[in-house]
This record gives structure tokens, sequence and C-alpha cells, in this order.
């Protein structure tokens, strides 16, 4: 096996006239810097952008004066007002500031040439980034397209010819939809954005067949990562995702460019497990000229939104009435994750016990806690025993990208749980409140807490695992864990059978046993039969109370005519 190498590779520009940026975005969104920076690689154009006021002038000293300058500005976003002007101050010739109100449509009608494009939704930033090489490779457009905008993005398509379409991640069933008629290409596996990643990377291979590849995270716009030069390739923030490892072998790939030093630790397990050099860009030459030796500088990032994931393990428990170990472990975000454990217990004279763990990813949802049980077949001494963790997780079963590797001193408690709960059998969707309803009894003695996870639903044509809030039951009773969900007419002909799993027990934060369950779904509410009823109704009413009213009139009359 060849010799690996782990180099340190900073980006230089010591000789300001290497680097003549002749375009420079000046805007605050992000949108409108990565349309600004597609179209330079699509249209050849050496293009920069700013990240703050300050940045305005500094990137300047990069610039020859001799250069011809254009600057794409944002009427209602911009960095730097009254760019141009400062920027003729500064000694250049020759100076052009455009302003756009909408960068990627106004941008997109200029480029008239291009027939490939590429629709993805702004929500999920990353997923640019994931398209964007394949997008100056195949000389492909990248359009956002949410619900709000599609009536444009479809107006803007109307005007172009059209040769090939991509959707790429998730975007709202509206848009797939109303762009339907152009026969897109869907890269969307299961709403896992390292597969998604890997499947563009193959058909930019297909193009280009790079033996080289950026590596990053997704989270920000670098000027590397948008030149289309190389593909680039997913890693987590602490863990590569097993997608990731069984791909970069199988490909002609073997060099990887890491930008920035965030993610050393998850390219060194790249370049060990996967078998590539690694190199880390992390750094440019100073572009201040008030220094007699040039200093090193941070390189340009812009960052884009980003959904934060974390979780925690609150407690390890050994439970000596039920000879389990119990792990709890609490999502600290409004973001849902899956997450899968694998763990090793030692006590104080050193023994180490069998390994255990998790055979396949568990759900967390946003803001919950979970306690999972192990059984542990020989008896456990008290005293000093330590549980060490180790737990990866993401936001989907592909993309486990961060880690707790962390060891948890064993507490040791004697607790019974006499929960008891009626098999699952009635689950509903309320169409007016947009929520599933999951009917649990408690037929035990105690009061019970449940919550609910349901599997593969269909939602806005995508599937996806959902959970409801902890709820309490009281001995006897009956009460129904609610799972909001916004769900279309066709998500509900795709939901006609429910499978998920209610976890419950005594102790509220602890819900240490679980029921699966499969049932046939059935909805509730306002129908459209209940709509015309309505109407119908309130019409008859009116005709009775007229009625009644006229017949009591007209025996009035009569009653005084008599006198």
């Amino acid at each position: 096996m060849k010799k690996l190498i782990l180099c340190i590779l900073i980006t230089m520009f010591f000789l300001m006239e290497i680097c003549s940026a002749n375009t420079i975005t000046n805007s605050r969104d992000w949108k409108d810097v990565y349309s600004g920076m597609l179209a330079g690689s699509l249209t050849g154009e050496d293009t920069n952008f700013l990240v703050s006021d300050k940045h305005g002038i500094l990137i300047l000293n990069s610039i020859s004066k001799e250069s011809e300058v254009t600057v794409l500005s944002s009427r209602r976003n911009m960095f730097v007002i009254g760019y141009e002007t400062i920027i003729e101050n500064r000694g250049f010739q020759s100076v052009n500031e455009i302003f756009y109100n909408d960068f990627n449509l106004e941008i997109g009608e200029e480029l008239v040439d291009i027939t490939r494009f590429i629709v993805i939704d702004d929500s999920y930033g990353y997923n640019a980034i994931s398209v964007a090489p394949y997008a100056v490779a195949s000389n492909s457009w990248v359009l956002f397209a949410d619900r709000n905008n599609i009536r444009d993005v479809e107006a803007f398509l109307a005007d172009r010819d059209v040769n090939n379409l991509i959707i790429y991640g998730h975007v709202d069933r509206e848009v797939r939809t109303r762009l339907a008629g152009y026969d897109p290409e869907i890269i969307n596996i299961d709403g896992d954005r390292f597969l998604n990643n890997i499947e563009i990377v193959k058909k930019y291979q297909e193009i280009n067949h790079a033996k080289q590849t950026v590596l990053t995270n997704g989270e920000f716009i670098e000027k590397e990562i948008m030149s289309g030069l190389e593909p680039v390739i997913f890693i987590g923030s602490n863990n590569v995702p097993d997608a990731v490892k069984e791909y970069v072998p199988t490909s002609e790939i073997d060099i990887g460019v890491l930008i920035g030093n965030e993610l050393v630790g998850a390219a060194t397990t790249i370049r060990r497990e996967v078998g590539i050099s690694v190199f880390v860009k992390f750094a440019q030459g100073a572009r201040a000229p008030d220094a007699a030796i040039s200093q090193v500088e941070a390189l340009d990032m812009f960052y884009l939104p980003s959904y934060i994931l974390n979780a925690e393990i609150e407690s390890v428990v050994y439970n000596i009435a039920t000879g389990m170990l119990e792990v709890t472990i609490r999502n600290t975000e409004d973001q849902a994750i899956y997450f899968k454990g694998t763990y090793a217990l030692r006590d104080a004279n050193g023994n180490i016990y069998p390994t255990f763990g998790d055979i396949d990813a568990i759900f967390l949802d946003a803001n919950e806690i979970k306690t999972l049980t192990y059984d542990i077949e020989e008896q456990l001494p008290e005293g000093d025993l330590v549980l060490d963790a180790y737990v990866i997780y993401g936001e989907s079963k592909g993309s486990m990208e961060k880690v707790i590797d962390d060891e948890f001193t064993v507490e040791f408690v004697e607790v019974y749980d006499e929960c008891k709960i009626e098999d699952i059998s009635v689950v509903f969707y309320d169409t007016s409140r947009k929520a599933f309803y999951v009917e649990i009894e408690n037929i035990g003695d105690v009061r019970c807490y449940a919550d609910v996870e349901l599997y593969d639903v269909v939602v806005e044509g995508e599937l996806t695992t959902i959970g409801s809030d902890v709820i309490e039951i009281r001995p006897g009773r009956k009460a129904f864990a609610i799972i909001k969900a916004r769900l279309l007419e066709e998500d509900i002909e795709e939901n006609l059978e429910i499978s998920g799993r209610v976890h419950y027990g005594e102790r509220e934060n602890n819900l240490i046993k679980f029921k699966d369950f499969r049932a046939e779904l059935t909805t509730k509410g306002i129908n459209l039969w209940t709509f015309t009823l309505i109407p119908i109704i309130i019409i008859l009413t009116i005709l009775i109370i007229w009625k009644i009213r006229k017949k009591k009139k007209e025996e009035y009359r009569h009653s005084h005519s008599h006198h």
C-alpha cells in the first residue's frame, strides 16, 4: 500500500497581480453570493465576494488597478453602499456596478446559452454546495425554488430552451408538481445529504474523471468549491459516514483537499480508513499592504445557514431489578436526529465486559429524551463501574456525522416498572387539525407515560419519521399521542397503513419499555362533504324558521280577523 501523507497547503498571494479579480459580489445574502460565484465560474471570469463591509477595501489589494472591475450588488442587502465610487477613489480606471433585486433569476436570465438547470430548495444550503461543481462541469444554472417563488421559476423556465432539468434534494411538493412537465431527474435518496452528494459526484465524474476532490461539510461558500475544477465530497464534523467510506475507494479519486481546518479529524479518518492523501487548505497570503512581511490570512468563506445538531448522554444506570443497563440520551436541539451507540463496561479492577450497542439507527425527535435498555448477561458488581460510550448521530440514518466519545460513571438503582399498555390498534389522521392521533390504553394499575414514533410516513411525497411529545395516561384510561404533520390528499392515499413504535414506562424521562405496531389509517375532520352539508343545513334552517314565522303571522291575522 502506498505511503499516505497528510500535508498542509496554504494558498498564498504574495504577488498581488497574481489574483486579478474582475467581479465582486456585494451582498449579505448567501444565495446572491452563490449565484454570483456560479455565474463567474460558468463564464470563465475571476469572481470574488465580500464577507463584511471592511472586506470591501481589503479585497481591492489583491486586484490589479488596470483590471476591469464589475460589482454585482444587492439593492436591498449589500455590505458596502456606493461601492463603485469607493473603488474608483482607490485608483481603478474601469468600474461598473450592477444592481439586482433577485440575483438568482436575473443573472440566470443573462446567461442566455444555458439550457440545463438544477433546482434546489434554499432551506438546505449544503445542497447548493453539493451541486456547484457539477453545475459548472455540465454548464447548468442552479435555481432556488420553493412554494413561494415557484411561479417566478416557472415563468423563467417558460422563456428558455430546457434540455435537462434535475431536482436535487428535498423540495416542496408544489415545486415537483409544477416542474413535472420537464420530465426532471430526481436525486433524493431518503433525504440523505451524503447519499445525494455521492450521486451528484458520480455524475460529475462521468464528465471530468477527476483524481482530486474537495472535502467539506457544505456549510460555507469558498472560491475553490465554486470553481468546478473538482467535485465536492461531504465529510462529517467528527465522523465520516459509511456511504462516503464505501464510495471513495471505488472511485477514481486519490487526493482530497480539505477546505478549512475545522474538519481535520474527519479528514484524518478518510486518510487512514479510505486510503487517499489529504491536503488541508486553511489560509492565504495577507492582502493588507502595511506590513513589511506578508502575514497569513484566513480564507474568504461565506457561511450558509446550517442545522445545529447536538445530543448528550444524560445518564447511565444499571437497574438491579431488571438486570438491564439504561442509557438515557437527550437531543438538545430543535432538529430531529438518528443515533447509534457502541458501549463497553469496565470495572475498577480493569475487567472489561463484552461490547454491546445498537444494531439499527434510532430516531430521536427534536428536544426529546430517550432511554435505551441493554440486557447485561452477567451480574454487575456494585462500585466503580465505567461505561465507555461511542455514539454517532446525524440528521438521517446515513448522515451520522457527529460523535459522542466519552466515559460515564454507572449509577445503580433498583426500580420495578409496572406500566402496561394495550396493543396499538387505533390510528387516525385529523385533516382539519393536520395531525395524527394514536390511541394508547393504560391497562395497568400505575400511571404511565408514553411517546410514539411513526416510521416511513409519506409527507409531501417523501418518506420520513415523525414523533409525539410524552403524554401521561392514568390507570384504566385512554389518551391520544398527537403527532403534527401536514399531509396533502395524495399523501393520505400513500399512508393507508401506519407502522410505529410506542415507548412507555412509569418514569417520564425513562421510558424503558416499547411496543411495535402496525395499524390501518382512518381520517377524520372537516372534509368536502362537510363543507357541502354545512351551507345546506344553514339554508334548510333558515327556510324552517321562515315558514314557522310565516305560519305564526297567518294565525295571528286569522285570529284578529274574527274579532
